[in-house]
């Protein structure tokens, strides 16, 4: 008999994250993610699973801080990871000035197993790791402050900064200067690479800064992969020197020479190069900026890396790709995309006959990191869905729409069972478009015994409910006695290109009448309660959980996380707010848009009791946010709680957070849907 599922249970699952295969073939490599021992954070360890399935998996690394989760396999075998664990032959230094914040150095496991050894401990950190297919070359991303050419000066600049207690930041002519959750200075992101040193006791030692003149925002969160041969890094760069005019193009750097060359014509914002086994092109995401007509399009491009020509890969399939990986001998491409309520798997081919040829490989979950086998008949990759958390599965790299075979002796879940039923469900919009959703309820709902509904918009504004959730997680509220429902309205991903026009600018219109068209529909199925329902969304799903709040009180509560109130003032306190400036237009000589799309314009018709819930570090959506929300509804006499976490971004990571955060919304549902008195989180 397995544990009631509530946070605790589901705290306690391994999360699956970062599959990585070997090159022989014969080991899988996972990250898992638990919580540490006092359960005050999240710690990760690499853990090996065989592809064949024959033996149980098996932990590699024990670190009390934990490892980063992108770790890569060199040709030889041996596996880069990055980690912020202490280096066990390091001198201690009693004069030395601690570090605010732990980084993440550079350590390399052998192929036969052993200690783990340190190759590289910058000051500014390792993320990113790329590496050559066929030589011991690698790239990868550290923090340099400015006008520091070295790890060394920039380990000097910082202890000078330290020593002399200076916090300042100082900006010159940058945009964006922050991002997601951190400042863009004192250091810059750059790209390096280096050809590992042999030797059982080397270092890695003065690799090569790609871009030593690189702007703030070249190289934040941007792909980078190599040719086979190790003599060419392909990375996506980005140009914000000209806003709103921003673009991300693929540069390759020549590692012989240091010259580089853009190979994409500033016109798009291009990511995930991949390159091909050849060393002859690589593959790309092509993303289109968008207007105020035409919606953002992304598509799968070939980008020959002599010339720069381009071709568009799978150009009938009206989905968006994402991830592209290549194929052992090059003649397909692997990628997924969102599709009908999941994550499917793709190949397309490449040359021959067949050229462009498209198969869905598998139709149903949600699947990520995906990684062919050296031999080209399996794929393997992390695989979900609304009632599992990611797993370990395989596929044959050329069936179509097949059921996928999970590795059973893959990692420990310890007997989960989620409670609720999961169906999928299809409304009709106003205007005759099916708007799909997923509904998970209590296994007893009935019409005697009808459950309340919750409704969960999703954020992005381009995303889907299609996958397992750790931060929204419909189980937990099932548990408690609550079904969830989980509409994909207009601007959704996975229903082709004109569902995303439908709600493009108009972020109010389609997007809201379809969340309630999917409300409507549901509520028809006498096992749930029409009289008690709650609407609730984070980020893009709190925007629209203020517009409802605006919009309607047919909904007895709304809980509203790191939402959108008031665009004019958001474009400029959001760490990249140009961006909208493509969809909306310049708000400086036309606002018209930003007024218009405000949920705080309807802020005297709010009559829905609201959870306002939103963390100080969250740049995306920034906390000003949460506060004018706040202010405008006690003004106009709302009733409302406010949950603000001081060390939390746009997400909430920390375990204890996360607990205090589920119990609120539950005692706040509790309240308004089952009649009962808001009991106080005790340590809230």
């Amino acid at each position: 008999m397995s544990d009631p599922f509530d946070f605790d249970r589901m705290l306690a699952l391994p999360r699956l994250s970062s599959l990585r295969i070997s090159p022989d073939g014969r080991r899988l490599v996972v990250a898992v993610g638990r919580p540490d021992a006092e359960g005050k954070k999240m710690t990760t360890a690499l853990w090996q699973v065989d592809p064949t399935d024959a033996v149980a998996a098996r932990r590699l690394t024990r670190s009390v801080a934990g490892e980063a989760g992108g770790a890569a396999f060199l040709p030889d075998g041996s596996l880069l990871f990055t980690s912020s664990r202490p280096d066990p032959d390091a001198k201690p230094d009693p004069a030395a000035v601690t570090r605010e914040e732990p980084t993440h150095a550079l350590w390399l496991l052998p192929p036969d197993g052993g200690e783990a050894r340190l190759l590289a401990a910058p000051a500014g950190g390792v993320d990113g790791l790329a590496v050559s297919r066929g030589a011991p070359v690698i790239a990868f991303g550290s923090g340099l402050h400015v006008g520091a050419a070295t790890f060394a000066e920039d380990a000097e600049r910082a202890k000078a900064r330290r020593e002399a207690g200076v916090t300042a930041l100082l900006f010159e002519d940058d945009y964006p200067i922050r991002y997601w959750d951190h400042w863009l200075a004192p250091r810059r992101r750059h790209l390096f690479a280096a050809a590992l040193p042999a030797g059982p006791e080397a270092r890695l030692v003065a690799p090569r800064d790609l871009e030593p003149g690189a702007s703030t925002f070249a190289f934040e969160e941007t792909g980078a992969d190599l040719t086979p041969d190790g003599r060419t890094v392909v990375a996506s760069r980005n140009d914000a020197s000209a806003i709103p005019s921003l673009a991300e193009d693929l540069v390759a750097y020549d590692l012989a020479t240091g010259e580089s060359r853009v190979l994409t014509p500033g016109d798009a914002w291009y990511d995930a190069p991949a390159c091909s086994p050849d060393g002859r092109s690589v593959a790309a995401l092509r993303f289109t900026r968008g207007d105020a007509r035409t919606a953002q399009q992304a598509r799968l491009v070939l980008v020959d890396l002599a010339t720069g020509v381009q071709r568009v890969l799978a150009a009938d399939l009206d989905r968006w790709p994402n991830a592209p990986v290549w194929a052992p001998d090059g003649r397909a491409i692997f990628f997924t995309a969102d599709d009908d309520g999941h994550i499917a798997v793709y190949r397309v081919e490449i040359g021959g006959e067949v050229d462009g040829r498209v198969t869905r490989l598998a139709a149903t979950g949600a699947y990520s990191d995906l990684c062919p086998s050296p031999d080209g008949t399996w794929l393997y990759a992390l695989r979900s869905t609304i009632a599992s958390p990611p797993r370990i599965v395989r596929l044959d790299t050329r069936a179509g729409d097949q059921a996928p075979a999970e590795l059973v002796n893959s990692i420990d879940e310890g007997g989960i069972v989620a409670p609720g039923v999961v169906e999928r469900l299809t409304a009709v919009a106003t205007d005759g478009t099916p708007i799909g959703s997923w509904l998970v309820r209590p296994a007893d709902a009935s019409a005697e015994a009808s459950a309340p509904l919750v409704v969960f918009v999703h954020g992005g504004p381009l995303g889907s409910w299609n996958t397992w959730h750790w931060r929204w997680n419909a189980q937990i509220l099932v548990a408690r006695g609550f079904a969830v429902l989980g509409p994909d309205p207009a601007i959704s991903l996975g229903y082709g290109q004109a569902m995303i026009q439908r709600g493009w600018v108009d972020w109010g219109a389609a997007p809201y009448t379809d969340v309630m068209a999917a409300v409507d529909g549901a509520l028809r199925r006498p096992d749930l309660d029409a009289s008690r329902t709650a609407l609730m969304g984070g980020s893009f799903g709190g925007y629209m959980a203020n517009w409802v709040a605006g919009h309607t009180d047919r909904f007895r509560a709304i809980v509203t996380h790191a939402s959108l109130w008031e665009l004019r003032g958001f474009h400029g306190t959001t760490d990249t707010g140009v961006f909208m400036e493509h969809e909306l237009g310049d708000p400086y000589r036309d606002p018209a848009r930003y007024i218009r799309e405000s949920p705080s314009e309807h802020v005297a018709a709010i009559r829905t009791p609201m959870l306002v819930i939103h963390g100080e570090q969250d740049f995306r959506v920034p906390v000003s946010e949460a506060l004018r929300l706040w202010t405008d509804l006690r003004r106009h006499g709302v009733a409302a709680r406010f949950l603000y976490f001081p060390d939390e971004n746009h997400w909430v990571l920390k375990p204890a957070n996360a607990r205090l955060w589920y119990a609120t919304v539950l005692a706040f549902l509790d309240e308004h849907l089952l009649g009962k008195a808001f009991e106080r989180p005790a340590l809230a």
